[in-house]
């Protein structure tokens, strides 16, 4: 028998020979977390307005300066701009993030808005002087060439530019560098727990911030060229963003698809948020230490990434069971080593506690009183 290959076959043999010498065989691929913007915890699918260095869907923040102003929302698969999506691309993905223009402004020499996400040490070290690849389904109302930065700890950053094409329309781009050496790191930190790695898409710099050399790692807090287009100089202009997977060698590799309970709980190590469902909820017990003051022991579905900061919706959302009443305060007592158990005081500005005596916190008459435990980067 004679064997025949096509070119396409040929073609195909040879980026999986690519994939298998330079890619990830197995196990996970995607270094970043929530790139299908599956989680929500704070903000479901609400359109918020997103203020400077804020998250908004999980493990995704905005920087924002200068005078233009936007909503952020998460988009479901019931949302025609998702079906379109998945019809352009041929994946089921379940949703999106839209970006709208709120307050149109022009640009000043200042001025950064950019999506972004950190990648911490454990996950960038993998990647440290290697060939990997980041590949995105992207849709906005304006034509024209977008930056994205790659920045590491040491203030180092790379920045490639990329083209959207058609307005309106979802496109896929793939974008393919040799990441920086853990050398270049700037701290321990920066490979264990810290901040290591940001990835930035870019939707309007000012020239404070604008470099002249793409593609190359460069010293300095750079996020873009002259050629990034100003987004938001217009109510009408939208963004959209799906899909975002980046991963170790030179070949993008299908989407990696996880479960909701797996990618909550990598969002988890980052934010937590407790939330009642129902009134008077039990959050947890504890005993009081004297008669002003107990605590409460509360534990977080997994390891947090350092010491959380928690905070409540409000004081006046929970209560002490039998006791009755809002605490005079809540605040962030001690934790265990492995940031998985917090033991939270609670402050009844008053002496109704019998010392040595068990108690319960719980929300108040309320159906949806949040504590929130942040651990992001």
């Amino acid at each position: 028998n004679t064997w025949r290959f096509s070119m396409s076959k040929a073609a195909e043999l040879a980026k999986m020979g690519e994939w298998l010498s330079n890619g990830q065989i197995g196990g996970r691929r995607n270094v970043l977390i929530n790139g299908e913007f599956n989680v929500s915890q704070r903000y479901g699918e609400t359109a918020t307005t997103w203020t400077n260095n804020t998250y908004g869907l999980d493990r995704w923040k905005m920087y924002l300066a200068g005078s233009c102003a936007s909503t952020f929302q998460q988009i479901r698969r019931s949302d025609s701009v998702v079906t379109n999506l998945q019809s352009v691309s041929g994946v089921n993905f379940r949703n999106a993030i839209e970006i709208d223009c709120t307050t149109a402004a022009s640009l000043g020499s200042s001025d950064q808005m950019s999506l972004l996400q950190i990648i911490e040490g454990t996950n960038n070290v993998p990647l440290a002087g290697k060939k990997m690849t980041l590949s995105f389904w992207v849709r906005s109302s304006l034509t024209g060439t977008y930056c994205i930065a790659f920045k590491n700890s040491s203030a180092k950053t790379y920045v490639h530019e990329y083209s959207i094409s058609s307005a309106d329309t979802w496109e896929q781009k793939v974008v393919t560098i040799t990441n920086d050496t853990e050398a270049s790191f700037s701290s321990n930190s920066s490979t264990t727990t810290g901040g290591s790695l940001e990835v930035q898409f870019g939707l309007r710099l000012g020239t404070s911030s604008q470099q002249t050399t793409a593609n190359a790692w460069n010293s300095g807090n750079f996020y873009g060229t002259s050629n990034q287009v100003t987004w938001g100089t217009s109510t009408d202009h939208f963004f959209y963003l799906a899909g975002v997977q980046l991963e170790l060698g030179s070949t993008n590799t299908p989407f990696e698809h996880r479960s909701y309970g797996e990618e909550l709980a990598l969002c988890q190590r980052y934010f937590y948020r407790w939330e009642s469902s129902s009134t008077y909820a039990g959050v947890g017990v504890g005993r009081a230490y004297d008669t002003s003051n107990a605590v409460a022991m509360i534990n977080t579905p997994c390891a947090m990434r350092a010491n959380a900061t928690v905070s409540v919706s409000a004081v006046g959302d929970f209560a002490v069971a039998v006791i009755g009443g809002p605490p005079a305060s809540i605040s962030n007592g001690e934790r265990t080593t492995d940031f998985r158990s917090y033991k939270l005081t609670i402050n009844q500005g008053s002496t109704p506690f019998t010392t040595g005596t068990i108690y319960q916190l719980e929300s108040d008459n309320q159906a949806n009183a949040k504590i929130n435990f942040d651990s992001e980067l």
